[in-house]
């Protein structure tokens, strides 16, 4: 149509052609976003190995673990990983690590945001274009591919 702006070439990134365009990341290959079913597996995993070690240090007579443990190391397990090897177990086996946006190194306070948001769950299911959950939002990270 005359004068409509291609969808590709829009300032507000409706109509990018790939989640991380507007981030200044590729569109597939090392570091582009990683996408949804990646992360997903990658949670399974991470929450598989908090169960376990809750349950071998924390279960109870009746071998219950309550969810309050899991929840527990999972958090500190997510907050260890990140900070010290970019990402958490699931995240390093399935080929993505945690970076942030302004480059650098990831420190301790975004992984630590961004497992508190996640544990909450919530944050985690609001995204926005380029596929970053409100947690990565608030905490200034993307989780790319390696």
């Amino acid at each position: 149509m005359p004068g409509s702006t291609p969808s590709s070439s829009r300032a507000d990134g409706i109509g990018q052609e790939w989640p991380g365009k507007r981030l200044g990341l590729p569109a597939s290959g090392p570091r582009s976003i990683a996408r949804l079913g990646r992360r997903i597996a990658a949670l399974f995993i991470d929450w598989a190995i908090a169960y376990a070690l809750a349950w071998l240090l924390f279960r109870g007579d009746d071998g219950i673990v309550e969810a309050i443990y899991i929840t527990g190391v999972f958090v500190v397990l997510q907050i260890v990983m990140i900070t010290f090897a970019a990402g958490g177990i699931g995240h390093l086996l399935l080929g993505m690590r945690v970076v942030p946006l302004s480059g650098g190194v990831v420190g301790i306070w975004r992984p630590a945001v961004r497992t508190v948001l996640l544990a909450l769950v919530i944050p985690a299911v609001v995204f926005d274009r380029d596929q970053r959950g409100l947690h990565d939002q608030l905490a200034g990270t993307v989780l790319v591919r390696i």
